[in-house]
């Protein structure tokens, strides 16, 4: 056995014991409080990070976009106890209903209905709801999510939470007046690599991390972004025109963000982010156009570029880099790459592997890394996540998580600083790219507190009590 596999055995095993002697349960630290209370009587905003709401014994949830992501969403909510879905809408009467046989199907209650442009607004000044949750158009995120707060709702928003600076720094000044959550639902946080990795970097296995690369690369072209079928309305091309940067950062961006601690101990400081021209996207609207006069306003189109690749560094000096490549033909990937001073995580493309050394474990070896170092939160919910579904679990064990911390009155483990933040390379990238990839800043939403918050806890010490309907046979707590 070479020295590196040696070193790699010994420290499994005391990280091993120090998980059975309990890790570090973060919650709101008396120094966080006092800060707070600090700000507010300065005049500025109560600190979010850390923050647990009042316990909710049922949350009652409206949900904002039935469409592809809103209908799963809506079955895959109805199988967690201490849940009711109150109310529905859709810009579409006909997505309303549809919901409504889903509920039906899962023996659920049938929930209000809100329809047409601004029905959204009629379901956020509501009473009978305590989180809505938006799985809609991306230009509805940041306006849904204000309008739930502003109306004593905590706000769950799909990815990204807003498309400019102005409203990201909205969605967190208003948070932290109103003492709502915002949180982004970053689902690949919730990921089973990726909830290995950063526990293995909490537990000090891969030592200080030092670079970090994630992305989001996905051929949408014919199926989805060009398929008159798919979005409604086509928005989700017309996002792809008049915008070259990274439009979607966040899939690969959150979980390696969470592993190197930005908004809690680090944080963004600057990026720079570059594009290639578009070699496909003009070409397939016009090749479409050619037998469909529908595609024809498509055409000579400024869309983005094919890849963008941003670079940022932080404030204690270390890197991460941000992939984004939705239309050239290629295999999946989400990259996630987590590199430290005693080892290197990495997964997309290719088998997860792990390596202390020159060389990867071993498959029998990095067996028994994972089974050491599964986090509590797969060890209670991961079985049941990949039977309910949802991106092979890692949506069920989100939304399990969401609903498990408001009911036992926990910090979320994405606060509305992350939703900001890693929400932030969408339009920051793009002014970088417009400037011949010169320096950005990247705002610190904290406002200094990043350097006072802690990591995201993993231990569900004082939650976890939450379960499943038992609606399949095969699901067991």
């Amino acid at each position: 056995m070479d020295n590196n596999r040696r070193n790699f055995l010994r420290r499994l095993a005391v990280g091993g014991a120090a998980m059975a002697t309990g890790a570090h349960a973060w919650g709101t630290t008396d120094e966080q409080m006092e800060q707070s209370q600090q700000w507010e009587k300065s005049g500025q905003r109560f600190n979010m990070c850390g923050y647990a709401a009042p316990k909710l014994n049922t949350v009652r949830v409206g949900i904002v976009g039935l469409g592809m992501r809103g209908s799963d969403a809506v079955e895959r909510l109805s199988y967690i106890d201490g849940l009711e879905i109150t109310a529905l809408c859709d810009k579409y009467p006909d997505r309303v209903a549809a919901a409504q046989q889903i509920l039906a199907k899962m023996k659920r209650p049938k929930a209000k209905e809100y329809s047409g442009n601004e029905g959204w607004k009629a379901l956020c000044e509501s009473n009978d709801v305590d989180l809505v949750y938006t799985p809609s158009p991306w230009s509805l995120h940041t306006p849904v999510s204000l309008a739930a707060m502003r109306n004593g709702k905590h706000a769950a928003t799909e990815v990204p939470a807003g498309k400019t600076i102005d409203e990201l720094w909205e969605l967190v000044e208003t948070s932290e007046k109103t003492k709502q959550h915002c949180m982004m639902l970053e689902n690949c946080c919730y990921d089973f690599f990726e909830l290995l990795t950063l526990n293995m970097a909490r537990q000090g296995m891969l030592g200080e991390i030092v670079h970090a690369e994630g992305a989001y690369i996905h051929d949408l072209t014919k199926d989805w972004l060009f398929n008159k079928k798919a979005y409604a309305d086509m928005w989700r091309l017309k996002e792809n025109i008049g915008q070259n940067g990274n439009l979607y950062p966040t899939h690969g961006l959150g979980p390696i963000a969470q592993c190197m601690n930005i908004n809690r101990g680090d944080k963004f400081d600057h990026l720079v982010s570059m594009s290639t021209s578009d070699f496909t996207m003009n070409n397939l609207a016009k090749e479409l156009a050619a037998k469909d006069d529908f595609f024809k306003e498509y055409t000579d189109q400024p869309y983005r570029g094919n890849m963008n690749t941003t670079l940022i560094r932080s404030n204690k000096g270390k890197t991460l880099m941000v992939q984004h490549d939705v239309s050239t033909i290629r295999p999946y990937s989400r990259i996630h790459l987590v590199s430290g001073t005693k080892g290197i995580a990495q997964k997309w493309p290719g088998p997860q592997r792990v390596a202390f050394g020159h060389s990867w474990l071993k498959p029998e070896e990095l067996k028994v890394l994972e089974e050491k170092y599964a986090p509590p939160i797969v060890k209670h919910i991961g079985s049941i996540a990949k039977e309910v579904g949802g991106h092979g679990g890692m949506d069920f064990i989100m939304d399990w998580r969401l609903i498990d911390c408001l009911r036992n009155g926990l910090p979320l483990d994405q606060d509305v600083y992350d939703a900001a933040a890693w929400s932030s390379v969408f339009p920051l990238s793009q002014r970088s790219v417009a400037k011949k990839s010169r320096t950005i800043d990247i705002p610190d939403f904290t406002r200094g507190a990043w350097q006072l918050n802690k990591p995201v806890d993993l231990t569900l010490n004082g939650g976890a009590s939450t379960g499943v309907r038992n609606i399949k046979p095969d699901l067991k707590m």
